[in-house]
């Protein structure tokens, strides 16, 4: 029971670390959008965009619609990506990771 326990406990550790990983990509996808990167409109760089927006818009959504973007100037900053790294950091710190 104990080695299972292990097993899961590793398993979630790698599942954390790895969408704490596809977090960090979808932001700086964004801030090159941001900076002029025009996204591709189809093929494979298309596909990895919207699959890394599959995966992270389950966890920023809610966030999103708690936490109202930070205005500076005709800026809104979206502070729910930096919450959920906060998040994922304290998750991952509990379960020793």
């Amino acid at each position: 029971m104990i080695a299972a326990d292990n097993a899961l406990l590793t398993a979630l550790c790698i599942v954390l670390t790895a969408y704490t990983f596809i977090l960090l990509v979808m932001v700086v996808v964004s801030w090159a959008v941001a900076f002029g990167f025009r996204p591709p409109l189809s093929g494979p760089g298309r596909t990895l965009l919207d699959l890394l927006d599959d995966v992270t818009k389950p966890v920023l959504r809610p966030l999103r619609a708690l936490i109202p973007p930070v205005r500076a100037g005709g800026v809104g900053f979206d502070v729910s990506v930096l919450v959920a790294f906060v998040i994922l950091a304290v998750l991952r710190t509990a379960l020793n990771c």
